[in-house]
């Protein structure tokens, strides 16, 4: 049985619900997952996990500030132990954008950091406008009108691949090393 750090940074909470789903998935494998927002502020004891997951969601293309502060305050450790990070976003709700190789935000983000996680995914978000401010929602369908998207204000879709997520977090725990019962690292 491993521990799993399951640390997430949303705009309206979608990147949590499907963390959340990975959650689900860890523990039906029999390990423990622990889930953990960047937003809070609160510390995370990253050596203190057998394996690392950290997912991002994306607003006018590019990954909230606190997810590269953290990558990058915490590379050397993310490099050592097992990991994987995903991105959220409506543009890969086009199948020319949801693949790594593909998706032009996510592909920027990498070059951006020095950490190289094991396993990279990307996952088409949720639009929903009922829950957008007021600025957010008329720049949003804005841009969902030029990419052909929906623009209705009251237009609430799902464009996230449930089992794509699911497949995700069978390969989070193909992560697990060997000895994934072992004693404890010191932090």
């Amino acid at each position: 049985m491993a521990d799993i750090a399951v640390i997430y940074s949303t705009v309206d909470g979608h990147t949590r619900q499907i963390c959340e789903r990975l959650c689900d998935i860890v523990t039906e494998a029999g390990h423990r997952p622990t889930l953990q927002s960047l937003d809070d502020g609160g510390v995370i004891d990253l050596p203190s996990f057998d394996v690392i997951v950290i997912g991002a969601s994306i607003r006018y293309g590019k990954h909230r500030p606190n997810v590269t502060a953290f990558i990058d305050d915490n590379s050397t450790v993310l490099q050592a132990l097992p990991a994987a990070f995903f991105s959220v976003s409506l543009v890969a709700r086009k199948p020319t954008r949801n693949q790594v190789d593909t998706n032009p935000y996510l592909k920027r983000f990498l070059q951006g950091i020095a950490w190289r996680p094991r396993l990279i995914g990307v996952f088409a978000g949720e639009l929903n406008y009922p829950k957008y401010g007021f600025w957010d929602r008329q720049m949003i369908r804005l841009i969902m009108w030029m990419t052909k998207g929906p623009t209705r204000p009251d237009a609430v879709v799902d464009y996230t691949d449930w089992e794509q997520v699911a497949a995700f977090g069978r390969q989070v725990c193909d992560l697990v090393p060997d000895g994934s019962d072992r004693v404890r690292r010191p932090s």
